[in-house]
């Protein structure tokens, strides 16, 4: 495994995180434990979680399986969780306010068994809520030891910007991270949201690396998916609704392209997919969503695997989101670059 600095903090992470979403859902807890201790012996460290996950079950699961392990392990991990969205019927149960926020965060610590969670998360922005009061109460509690760091999820790139200029005005702490979709398959965060990310110094920690498993060669242009599947579940979530800009045949194009490089190299479809979303400027730690152990290992694989210059331009080229001229256009970039001598 290989490790990088979260964000601008000193704090060590593997690059490849685990994603516990799947935890107390489609994976029981046996075989999230088998998950997390193969995850820790291939060298990971970084866990993400949210307590809106299996309506808690996760982070609890998470809990039992530290409380098992020796100090040494316990210590050694970088434990992150998020809050926002809806955990009860009642009006103040959800968002980003202070009420909501304390509790979510108290309730956060009690099923992980912690004292203090190492990054902990708005999982969303929430427009109901004045921004100022969420990140005063992360910085009380980053003050009063409850949480090491604060991160930010889901957030646009204004929203980005907004935060970390309030959190200089007020002189309160930072976040530190990011955490959006991000794959061959949805690139428009390379717009706004990373540029915002990389000038502020937050790390990208990117989920659905592998496109809802469009980019593992789960689904083909012939066969219908499975109904066991998030597609099949979901028939009108075609290519051209996950995260393609309107055309099925670009993602088949991409599709092909991973294909065709995984077997060329000899590797999976996945490993060659998280290759390239973890070598993209900015990215952090690559959160893995893996259903089952065997998923798991080959995602792992990854750390091992290096795309050539010629591979990561050709996926690169292949997934280029279509976009008019402007702003993110030719003409737009046009307008935000300026020559030294000679033109514009």
């Amino acid at each position: 495994m290989y490790y990088t600095t979260l964000g601008s903090t000193g704090t060590s992470v593997s690059r490849l995180a685990l994603g516990t979403m799947t935890f107390g859902r489609e994976a029981s807890e046996s075989d999230a434990a088998q998950q997390l201790d193969t995850f820790v012996e291939h060298g990971g460290n970084l866990l993400d979680t949210a307590d809106v996950y299996s309506a808690g079950a996760s982070e609890e699961i998470v809990g039992r399986w530290l409380a098992s392990k020796e100090p040494s392990v316990r210590d050694s991990m970088v434990v992150g969780t998020k809050a926002r969205f809806p955990m009860g019927p009642g009006p103040n149960e959800l968002g980003l306010s202070r009420k909501h926020l304390a509790r979510a965060l108290d309730e956060s610590l009690r099923r992980l068994g912690v004292d203090r969670i190492d990054l902990y998360q708005v999982h969303a922005y929430d427009p109901e809520t004045p921004l100022a009061e969420t990140l005063t109460f992360l910085d009380d509690a980053v003050r009063q030891g409850k949480i090491h760091y604060a991160g930010l999820s889901n957030f646009t790139g204004w929203q980005l910007q907004r935060a970390v200029d309030l959190a200089e005005i007020l002189r309160i702490a930072a976040p530190v991270s990011i955490q959006p979709q991000y794959n061959l398959l949805a690139r428009e965060i390379e717009w706004e949201i990373v540029p915002a990310a990389i000038a502020n110094g937050l790390g990208v920690l990117p989920w659905s690396p592998l496109g809802g498993g469009w980019l593992t060669g789960k689904y083909s242009r012939d066969e219908k998916p499975a109904v066991d599947t998030r597609v099949g579940e979901h028939p009108e979530r075609g290519p051209e609704a996950y995260g393609r800009r309107g055309t099925a045949e670009q993602t088949w194009d991409v599709v092909d392209a991973v294909r065709a490089i995984a077997i060329e190299r000899g590797v999976s479809m996945a490993q060659v997919a998280l290759a390239w979303v973890g070598g993209r400027p900015g990215v952090t730690s690559v959160i893995l969503g893996a259903r089952t152990i065997s998923h798991l290992r080959d995602n792992l694989g990854a750390v091992d695997f290096e795309l050539s210059d010629a591979e990561a331009q050709r996926l690169t080229e292949v997934s280029a989101p279509r976009v008019g001229d402007y702003p993110y256009g030719t003409v737009g970039r046009e307008q935000r670059t300026r020559r030294l001598q000679g033109g514009r």
